[in-house]
C-alpha cells in the first residue's frame, strides 16, 4: 500500500517538475549471449587480454613464420637494430656483473649445499638461453641467495648432503627441471596472474626474513666455526654460534671476514652516494677475493685454522640429463620442491623485470618471461645447473653500467666460461670468510625497512602479512615463512570476497549525487529511505552477507534495524524504502539471487520496499533470467539512486 501511495505522489510531482522526466530512462537489458560465446569471452579476457595474435592478422605466411620466430626468440627482433654503440654499453655491463657474479656464485652454491663450480655453471647456460628468449634488456640471470637457501633447506630435509652427496645433487637437478617445467607451463598456459596471489607485502616480508636468515647462516664461515647447525631458525643458529664461542671461533678468520665486510659495505655506501661510482661496489667483491686469496697464500693462514675453498673443478658444464630422477621415490619430492622454488624464482624475476622496464619505459611480456625462465631452467637442469633467476643486485649494477640489451648476459656468461676454463685453480686459497662477507653485504639490501613502513601506513592487514612471513622465516623455517606468506595472502582474498565493503549513502548538498556518508560527512540521509551500496560481486561466498542471520555483525538487515532505531529516537519517519546501489556489483550467481529473494521477503514482512539502482549488464541479465525483476517489479529498478529517490519519495527528498 505504501508503495502505491508513494508512486501516486511521484506522478503528481512529475506534473509539477519536468526535470523528473529522466525517470523514463530504464535500465537496459543486454541481449543474452549463448553459452559458448560467454565462455569464450571469459577465457579470452582472462588468458588473452593482450591479444597475442594481433600482429599475425592479415599477414602472409612467410611473415607469420618470421613473427612467430621473433615471438619465441625476441633477440631476432631487437637484434636487427643492434649496433656497436649498444654493444659498448652491454660489454661494460656484462664485464661488471661478471666480476660481481663470480664470487657470489661460489658463495651461493655453498648456501645450496653444492660444490662451488655448480654456482658458476648456473651463470653460463641459463643467461645464454634467457638472452635469446627473454623480453627484458636489464635483468641479470644467475643463482640468487634466496633461491639457493630455499633449495638447500628443502632438499636437505630429504637427503643429507654430506652422507649422500650424489643423491643430493641428483635431487637438485630434478627440482631444477621441475621448477623450469612449472615456469614454462604457466607461461604457455598464460597463467601468469597466479603469481600475483603472493602479495607484495608478503614478498617484502619473506625476502627480509630470508635475508636475515642467509646472513645468520654465514656466521659459520665468518667466525670459522666447523660444527654448525643445519637448521635455519634464529634460535638454533644463535645457540650454535654461542656454544662454539669458547673453542670453535677462529680469530684469524674473524679478522679477515670483518675487515673485508667493512670494505664491502663502505664500497656500497660510495656507490649509493654517487651513482657514477656504481662500479666500485660492483668490483669490490672480486677485489676482496683476489686480495684475501693472495694474503692467505703468502701467510699460509689455512694452517692456522682459516677455512679455504680448496678445489674448484675446471671445465664447463658436464651433461646431467641422466642424473635427473624421472622415476622412483625422489621424483615426487623433486616435483614438490621444484614447484615451490620455481614459483618463488618467478615472482622475484618478474618483479625485477617490471621494475627496470618501468624505469626505462618499455614493456615486458609476463608470459614470455615465464617461458624464457622455464626453458633456461629445464636446459640448465640438463647441464649441471641449479635454479637460476633474476638477481636484483646484479640487475641494478647492469642497469647502472649502461646495458642496452640482453647481450650483457651473453658477455657475463662468456667471462664465467673463461673463468671455469682457466682461472678456477687460483680460487683454491680463497677463504670462506670472504664468501660469507660477500653474501652478507649482498643480502643486506633485501631487508626493505622503507617498504615495511610504507605498508604499515597504507594497509594494516598487509603489514600483518608482511610480518607473518618475516617472523615465520626467521623463527621457524624458510618454507614455513613462505607458507605463512601464501596463507595470509589467501586469507586476505577470502576476507574481501566473503565480507565485501558496503556503505550507507547520503545526498551531497546542492547536487543529485549520493556518496558514502563516512567519506562525505555533510551528505544527508533521506528520511524514510536507507540507501546502501555493495562494493563487490555477489557470489555464494558472500551471499549470506545480505541474508537475515544474526551471527553476522555487518549486514544489510542489521544496518536497517540500527537505522530504524536511530530514526525512532529522533522522531523521524520510519524506513519505507531500502535502495541498493548496484553499480559496483560486477556479477551475481544463483546464491546471490536467492539471497536477494530472501532479503525481499524479509523486507516485505517489515513493510519496507526493496529498490535497485543501476545494476550492470551482467547483473540485470541474470536478474531478468531468474524472474527476480518480476518479483520486485520493473518499476523498482532505476538508472541512478537519484532517480529512485525522486520517484519513490520526492516529498521526503525536498524536506531533506
Amino acid at each position: 500500500m505504501a508503495g502505491s501511495v508513494s508512486h501516486h505522489s511521484s506522478d503528481g510531482e512529475n506534473e509539477q517538475h519536468p526535470q523528473n522526466e529522466r525517470q523514463t530512462h530504464k535500465v537496459g537489458v543486454p541481449p543474452r549471449q549463448n553459452l559458448y560465446k560467454e565462455f569464450a569471452s571469459t577465457v579470452k579476457e582472462t588468458l588473452f587480454a593482450d591479444d597475442p595474435l594481433r600482429p599475425f592478422k592479415d599477414q602472409p605466411g612467410s611473415r607469420k613464420f618470421i613473427l612467430g620466430v621473433q615471438a619465441i626468440f625476441p633477440i631476432f627482433d631487437w637484434g636487427r637494430s643492434y649496433n656497436l654503440q649498444k654493444f659498448k654499453g652491454d660489454l661494460i655491463g656484462g664485464l661488471t656483473i661478471a666480476s660481481l657474479c663470480i664470487p657470489q656464485d661460489i658463495g651461493y652454491s655453498k648456501l645450496a649445499n653444492l660444490a662451488p663450480q655448480y654456482g658458476l655453471y648456473s651463470s653460463i647456460v641459463p643467461p645464454l638461453i634467457y638472452a635469446f628468449m627473454g623480453s627484458s634488456g636489464d635483468i641479470a640471470i644467475g643463482p640468487v641467495a634466496v633461491i639457493s637457501l630455499l633449495l638447500g633447506t628443502l632438499i636437505q630435509n630429504e637427503i643429507d648432503p654430506t652422507k649422500n652427496p650424489h643423491e643430493y645433487l641428483r635431487l637438485t637437478f630434478t627440482a631444477t627441471f621441475f621448477a623450469g617445467i612449472t615456469q614454462a607451463t604457466l607461461g604457455f598456459l598464460r597463467l601468469g596472474f597466479l603469481i600475483d596471489f603472493l602479495s607484495h607485502a608478503s614478498v617484502v616480508g619473506f625476502m627480509g626474513g630470508a635475508a636475515i636468515t642467509i646472513a645468520l647462516q654465514q656466521l659459520k664461515g665468518f667466525l670459522g666455526i666447523k660444527k654448525f647447525t643445519k637448521k635455519t631458525d634464529i634460535i638454533s643458529v644463535m645457540r650454535s654460534v654461542i656454544t662454539s664461542a669458547h673453542h670453535g671461533w677462529n680469530w684469524q678468520t674473524i679478522l679477515i671476514g670483518a675487515s673485508f665486510l667493512g670494505f664491502l659495505l663502505f664500497a656500497k655506501y660510495i656507490g649509493k652516494k654517487d651513482r657514477r661510482l656504481f662500479w666500485v661496489p660492483a668490483i669490490a667483491p672480486l677485489m676482496s677475493v683476489i686480495i684475501s686469496t693472495f694474503f692467505v697464500y703468502i701467510t699460509h693462514a689455512e694452517k692456522k685454522g682459516v677455512q679455504i675453498v680448496n678445489h674448484i673443478e675446471k671445465g664447463i658444464n658436464p651433461i646431467s640429463v641422466d642424473q635427473i630422477y624421472f622415476t622412483g621415490d625422489y621424483l615426487l619430492k623433486g616435483v614438490k620442491i621444484g614447484i615451490v622454488a620455481g614459483m618463488v624464482a618467478l615472482t622475484e624475476a618478474i618483479a625485477i623485470g617490471r621494475t627496470f622496464a618501468a624505469m626505462k619505459d618499455y614493456q615486458i611480456d609476463g608470459n614470455k618471461e615465464m617461458v624464457a625462465l622455464g626453458t633456461m631452467n629445464v636446459v640448465g637442469s640438463m647441464t649441471s645447473c641449479y635454479v637460476a633467476t633474476g638477481s636484483f643486485s646484479r640487475s641494478a649494477v647492469n642497469y647502472m653500467a649502461g646495458c642496452n640489451t640482453a647481450v650483457s648476459n651473453i658477455v657475463m656468461s662468456f667471462v664465467v666460461f673463461l673463468t671455469l676454463e682457466f682461472i678456477t685453480p687460483l680460487f683454491k686459497y680463497t677463504p670462506n670468510a670472504i664468501l660469507s662477507s660477500i653474501i652478507i653485504s649482498a643480502v643486506v639490501g633485501l631487508v626493505d625497512f622503507e617498504a615495511a613502513i610504507f605498508i604499515w601506513k597504507i594497509d594494516k592487514f598487509d603489514f600483518i602479512a608482511c610480518m607473518g612471513a618475516f617472523l615465520g622465516v626467521i623463527f621457524i623455517s624458510v618454507e614455513m615463512g613462505l607458507l605463512i606468506a601464501v596463507a595470509i595472502s589467501f586469507a586476505k582474498i577470502l576476507l574481501q570476497v566473503t565480507r565485501p565493503r558496503t556503505a550507507i549513502l547520503g545526498k551531497v548538498p546542492r547536487t543529485t549525487v549520493y556518496r558514502n556518508i563516512l567519506q562525505y560527512p555533510d551528505a544527508t540521509k533521506v528520511p524514510g529511505t536507507l540507501i546502501i551500496r555493495v562494493d563487490s560481486a555477489i557470489y555464494f561466498s558472500n551471499s549470506n552477507y545480505i541474508k537475515e542471520r544474526q551471527d553476522h555483525q555487518f549486514q544489510i538487515l542489521r544496518w536497517l534495524t540500527d537505522e530504524e532505531d536511530r530514526q525512532k529516537g529522533e522522531y523521524l519517519p520510519s524506513i519505507q524504502y531500502l535502495i541498493v546501489e548496484m553499480s559496483p556489483v560486477t556479477d551475481i550467481d544463483t546464491s546471490g539471487i536467492h539471497a536477494f529473494e530472501e532479503l525481499h521477503r524479509s523486507l516485505q514482512k517489515r513493510g519496507v520496499q526493496l529498490v535497485l539502482a543501476n545494476p550492470g549488464p551482467v547483473v540485470i541479465g541474470k536478474l531478468h533470467a531468474s524472474n527476480f525483476t518480476d518479483l520486485i517489479g520493473e518499476d523498482k529498478i532505476f538508472l541512478t539512486v537519484a532517480d529512485a529517490v525522486s520517484s519513490w519519495s520526492p516529498k521526503l527528498v525536498e524536506e531533506a
